[in-house]
């Protein structure tokens, strides 16, 4: 028999984090202002697949249409930005370090409401957040370099850059037209996954997986993040390239993110915190549990948003509101956070 390598999955927790993400999914199918039963969905699959079931075709139009491609982007968006904020964490050595540490979700938003301000269309609006928030990130690390730098002067030049993007999406909304253009930008920022087509995801999605199998192959590596230049040296690694990849893999992830729904706090801190709980820091089990875990809360959150009322709640607001509690009772819990 095999003995259990320390750090990673055992093989029971493998097959719940990549099944309970999938049960979720299939729930969420079902649930919704048209209420679907599992039967019917479970149908309406097996006809994918070349069975000759009879469903109706508003229930085919609701799944595939509607729901599919949204639930698919709440799966790629909560497993990206976890990734993305297990991998900040690391690299800065700092608990509450976010998916928007180098200012690419601000850079994102400025470029979608700059989009929506010149009238482009989704695509547009995508594609602009999406150049914006690079443009951030590259910034911050032009502000953040220089001999003599560390990587928290990196920090403190994304903060600056958050900062001056902030400021710019605040002007954006003063010129905007109050009464098509601001609500527009508004509900934007407030994040939302309500109306998205596959179109939305072709763009996106590459992006969103390629930066997370990257991180992925990468995670028995990513231990070695938080340690000096000449600690790393001894190990072998070339420290500046692992840190390097991950900043623009966790980049691109963020920027891709962002463009799709809008900024989504909270996941790409809370999720890798309650992984490093339930199954300890080594990355060879953080990244994969805080991929599939992201995934699932995620679309979880998502169905609370479109099916709670009548109304649609942005998913910003539903994630600070469940994270904020759950992220102070975490703390308290373990009597603070360390790394």
């Amino acid at each position: 028999m095999n003995k259990h390598q320390p750090g990673t999955l055992y093989p029971y927790q493998r097959i719940l984090l990549i099944t309970v993400p999938i049960f979720i999914a299939f729930a969420a199918l079902c649930i919704g202002r048209i209420s679907i039963s599992p039967m019917a969905v479970l149908h309406s699959m097996l006809n994918r697949f070349g069975a000759h079931f009879e469903v109706s075709s508003q229930i085919e139009q609701v799944l595939w249409t509607i729901r599919f491609p949204r639930i698919l982007l709440a799966l790629l968006v909560g497993a990206g930005l976890s990734t993305a904020g297990a991998a900040y964490q690391s690299l800065f050595s700092n608990p509450l370090a976010t998916p928007d540490t180098l200012g690419v979700a601000s850079g994102a938003s400025f470029g979608a409401a700059l989009a929506i301000l010149m009238g482009l269309g989704m695509l547009g609006i995508q594609f602009s957040a999406l150049i914006f928030g690079i443009i951030a990130v590259i910034l911050t690390f032009l502000s953040g370099s220089g001999h003599g730098r560390n990587v928290n002067s990196h920090v403190l030049a994304g903060i600056m850059i958050g900062s001056l993007f902030s400021a710019l999406v605040s002007l954006v909304k003063f010129t905007a037209d109050t009464e098509s253009q601001l609500p527009s930008i508004t509900y934007w920022l407030m994040g939302s996954l309500a109306g998205k087509s596959y179109s939305v995801l072709t763009i996106g999605a590459p992006l969103i997986i390629i930066g997370i199998l990257v991180l992925y192959l990468l995670r028995w590596r990513m231990n070695l993040l938080p340690l000096s230049e000449d600690e790393a040296k001894a190990s072998g690694i070339n420290i500046r390239a692992l840190r390097a990849a991950t900043v623009i893999c966790a980049t691109a992830i963020t920027a891709s993110c962002v463009s799709m729904c809008g900024q989504v706090g909270w996941i790409g801190l809370l999720v890798p915190h309650i992984c490093r709980m339930m199954f300890g820091d080594n990355h060879l089990s953080l990244i994969p549990s805080s991929i599939c875990t992201g995934a699932g809360f995620m679309v979880t959150v998502d169905t609370i948003a479109r099916s709670a009322s009548a109304s649609e709640i942005p998913v910003s607001i539903l994630t600070a509101i469940i994270g904020a509690p759950f992220f102070i009772l975490l703390m308290r819990r373990n009597g603070g956070w360390h790394l």
